[in-house]
């Protein structure tokens, strides 16, 4: 797909817009825009942090043009970044929000024969998102390759307890993303809510939650929000997305946002809710439309 380029806020400048017109026009258009901008900012209730994850953007903009528009909408941080982007994102005041940690959606903490390698890796991750203030890093299960799922669940108990003291001391959280097995990923081990909460519980650490994305767990379960409710002490971070399709979370598909959401800070859920959808028309116009969405 072609790269498109940032809508502007506006079609045409004030400058070019008032070209030849009297001074006293302009002078009155800078006040009342001004003043739309004041209004919009105390609009906004801030009950949760959001976030966006880089991936879905990169066909229309540059790291330096997301956080910038990131900036312009009120969205606070980026996920799924690795350090050498953490300081362009910091540059416009946002915070990388989910880095790497250890494992890949196909070979995981369900396998012994990887722990002493991503032991060692998760370390070094924790290190550097500790030394920069990024609160959480990311992990999978693998996928099953036959697997049975009371095995693959004491194994990633074993290997991550091996390194959740590690993540405690550096204060930073490590999130074991949930995803559809259904769809997206055939086979991935951790597809559904109450296997990853056996996980959770196994490790027995503060540091150590889950990513409950909810397009994927819309796909795999439904009932979102009384899992969401049943659960949020072992949640660590949310994803959004539209289903069908991933793309905006609009009146389109079947999730009702802002009624999650809602749910969501009721529960004084004080992690981040990263929108992870692929936007299908204008890029600004969908992000910006997440964002008054899920501001409850």
């Amino acid at each position: 797909m072609p790269r498109k380029t940032s809508p502007a806020p506006s079609a045409v400048s004030r400058r070019a817009a008032l070209a030849g017109a009297a001074a006293a026009a302009a002078a009155l258009a800078a006040p009342r825009s001004c003043l739309a901008a004041a209004e919009a900012a105390a609009a906004v209730k801030g009950r949760l942090r959001q976030s966006v994850s880089k991936w879905c953007f990169d066909s229309w903009w540059s790291l330096e043009t997301l956080a910038a528009n990131c900036a312009k909408i009120g969205i606070k941080g980026i996920d799924l970044i690795g350090a050498n982007d953490w300081p362009t994102v910091k540059k416009h005041g946002l915070t990388p929000t989910m880095a790497p940690g250890a494992g890949s959606i196909s070979n995981g903490w369900n396998r012994k024969d990887n722990h002493d390698r991503f032991v060692e890796e998760m370390k070094r991750n924790l290190d550097l998102a500790a030394e920069a203030g990024v609160p959480n890093v990311i992990c999978m299960s693998g996928e099953r390759k036959g697997l049975p799922d009371d095995e693959g669940i004491k194994n990633c108990v074993e290997g991550l307890k091996r390194v959740a003291g590690y993540a405690e001391r550096k204060k930073v959280t490590m999130c074991m993303e949930l995803l559809n097995s259904k769809v997206d990923h055939k086979d991935y081990q951790c597809d559904r809510t109450a296997w990853g909460v056996e996980v959770v519980k196994g490790v027995g650490s503060p540091r150590f939650k889950l990513l409950y994305d909810i397009y994927h767990m819309q796909i795999m379960e439904g009932d979102v929000i009384r899992t969401i409710r049943g659960n949020i002490q072992h949640i660590g971070h949310f994803h959004t997305g539209g289903n069908p399709g991933r793309h905006e979370i609009d009146a389109s598909q079947e999730l009702n946002y802002p009624a999650i959401m809602r749910a969501i800070a009721d529960l004084k859920f004080d992690g981040w809710v990263a929108h992870e959808f692929v936007p299908s028309g204008d890029p600004f116009a969908a992000l910006e439309q997440a964002f008054r969405l899920c501001d409850v």
